[in-house]
C-alpha cells in the first residue's frame, strides 16, 4: 500500500475512469436465481392471491417488478448568475419538454432547481440593495449632522 489514495490511475489513464455516471448497480446474488423462477413465483403468487392471500402477490410483484426510478438525465444549461439567466434557463426547459427530449416530471424537477437558484440570486441581490441603501442613509446622516 505505498500508492497514495486518491489518485489511483495515471494520467492519461482512459480506461481509469471510473464508473459511469446513471450506471446501476450490481445485481444482488440472490437476484439472478430470483430472475430464472419469476414467472413461476408470478403464477403460485396470481394463484395464492386468488385464494385470498393478497400479501403474497404484492410481496412477489414488487421485486419482480420493482418501482421504477427516474433514470440519468443530461441537459446543457446556460451559466445562471442573473434572473435573466434563470429565465433563459427555463425557457429551454419548456422547450426540451414540449419537444419530448425529457419527461415532464423530469422538466419539473430541473424547474425546482431553477427556482431554488432564482431565489438564491434575489436573495444575494437584495440583501447588496439593502446595504448600498443603509450606506447611502449613514452619508446623508453624516452630511447633516
Amino acid at each position: 500500500m505505498s500508492r497514495p489514495r486518491g489518485r489511483p490511475f495515471e494520467p492519461g489513464n482512459k480506461f481509469g475512469r471510473g464508473r459511469p455516471k446513471g450506471s446501476r448497480n450490481r445485481k444482488a446474488p440472490g437476484q439472478a436465481l430470483f430472475e430464472q423462477h419469476e414467472e413461476a413465483v408470478a403464477r403460485k403468487c396470481i394463484l395464492r392471491a386468488l385464494e385470498g392471500d393478497v400479501r403474497a402477490l404484492r410481496l412477489c410483484l414488487e421485486r419482480i417488478s420493482p418501482a421504477r426510478r427516474d433514470s440519468y438525465m443530461r441537459m446543457k444549461l446556460p451559466s445562471i448568475a442573473t434572473l435573466k439567466d434563470v429565465e433563459q434557463a427555463n425557457a429551454k426547459v419548456v422547450k426540451a419538454v414540449g419537444a419530448g427530449k425529457i419527461t415532464p416530471t423530469q422538466g419539473q424537477i430541473v424547474s425546482g432547481i431553477l427556482d431554488s437558484r432564482r431565489r438564491v440570486i434575489e436573495t444575494v441581490e437584495l440583501q447588496e440593495r439593502i446595504e448600498k441603501l443603509e450606506q447611502d442613509a449613514a452619508a446623508k446622516n453624516m452630511r447633516y449632522t
